[in-house]
């Protein structure tokens, strides 16, 4: 089989291969034992940025699981580490910036970094490490959406509501604009390097863009989305979570080939709103990964039933997978999904 023949990138081209294509959020990484041991003593950014520890935890749940695509291990933050920021991943909180971007003059500082000299050396590396082992199988590379970026530099870390980097589009739009235009040109290098050391498909994570308004999406934050993967040359992915009052808008205007949806929105009810012309991806809901397999296999089951309703379905989570999760049960449901 021909990479191009692949059933993900069929799918996303809007065919419906012989067998759904499935692959998971978050699948390489802290849900597998064989992670967990090759990770001990090496801190998450360090492993991302060292090249062959990266490809192997790209390359691990394709070898466990089956699926139909690897994706890329690396994380949303990465880019920002690339440019001289100064952020680490805190085990159990996440990412921690040191230096809060919440002034004109903080978007003044960061802003006059230029994403283009980005050393991405480590990513390419890597990318191309995996590609030589995949063969067939396509990878996806990845890259945080500006908003979701934003909400971490803002904030100086995690947060629930994203309470300064919403106030920061009223208060002050044309810093939120110049800083959201810089996050769009950061994840849009990430993503070309990706794609010129060989990924096959590309896929922008909106984790926070829930937390939006309708109008302060479409406002502040689409346009930003649409300039980190319009005119890519490559199939492109766009997932949000908690997306569902603005979920038309997130094709980006035609720019997305294949739209995630989350666990809250059943995949026909979410395919009549995105039309004809676009690929869902979902949805399973990943609290049902610690379910008993007959109540799990009834909800993928529903789920590959309503994602016929689609020009095509690219069988997932609605979210990543929880690092609690039996990988036995990932197997099972791409076994699943292949049978059906």
């Amino acid at each position: 089989m021909a990479l191009s023949d692949a059933p993900l990138l069929r799918a996303l081209a809007g065919d419906r291969p012989a067998r759904t294509p499935v692959w998971f959020m978050r699948q390489a990484g802290r849900s597998l034992p064989e992670y967990r041991d090759l990770r001990v003593g090496t801190r998450m950014l360090d492993a991302c940025l060292t090249p062959d520890l990266a490809a192997e935890i790209t390359l691990q749940p394709v070898r466990r699981h089956g699926v139909d695509a690897a994706v890329f291990f690396s994380d949303i933050v990465i880019p920002l580490r690339l440019a001289g920021v100064d952020v680490e991943i805190e085990p159990g909180r996440g990412p921690v910036f040191a230096d809060p971007v919440r002034t004109a003059s903080d978007v003044d500082r960061v802003t006059a970094i230029d994403p283009d000299d980005l050393d991405g050396t480590a990513i390419a590396e890597a990318v191309g490490i995996v590609t030589a082992e995949l063969g067939d199988t396509p990878l996806i590379g990845f890259a945080g959406a500006p908003f979701t970026l934003a909400a971490y530099l803002v904030e100086g870390g995690p947060s629930k509501e994203h309470l300064r980097a919403r106030a920061m589009m009223h208060s002050d739009p044309e810093s939120w604009n110049r800083l959201a235009g810089w996050l769009a040109r950061v994840s849009r290098r990430f993503l070309e390097t990706q794609r010129d050391a060989g990924a096959s498909v590309v896929q922008l994570f909106d984790s926070w863009a829930g937390s939006l308004s309708t109008a302060d999406y479409r406002a502040f934050v689409a346009p930003h989305s649409h300039a980190a993967l319009a005119d890519i040359s490559l199939p492109t992915i766009h997932f949000g979570v908690g997306t569902g009052p603005f979920l038309a808008d997130m094709r980006l205007d035609g720019v997305a080939d294949g739209v995630g949806v989350d666990w809250r929105q059943p995949l026909d009810e979410a395919a009549a709103i995105l039309g004809p012309d676009v690929t869902v991806q979902g949805n399973i809901d990943p609290a049902l990964l610690a379910a008993p397999w007959p109540v799990l296999e009834a909800h993928v089951r529903d789920v590959i039933d309503r994602g016929r309703a689609a020009r095509a379905h690219i069988l997932n989570l609605g979210h990543g997978v929880p690092p609690e999760t039996d990988p036995d049960q990932l197997t099972r449901i791409v076994e699943l999904a292949h049978s059906l």
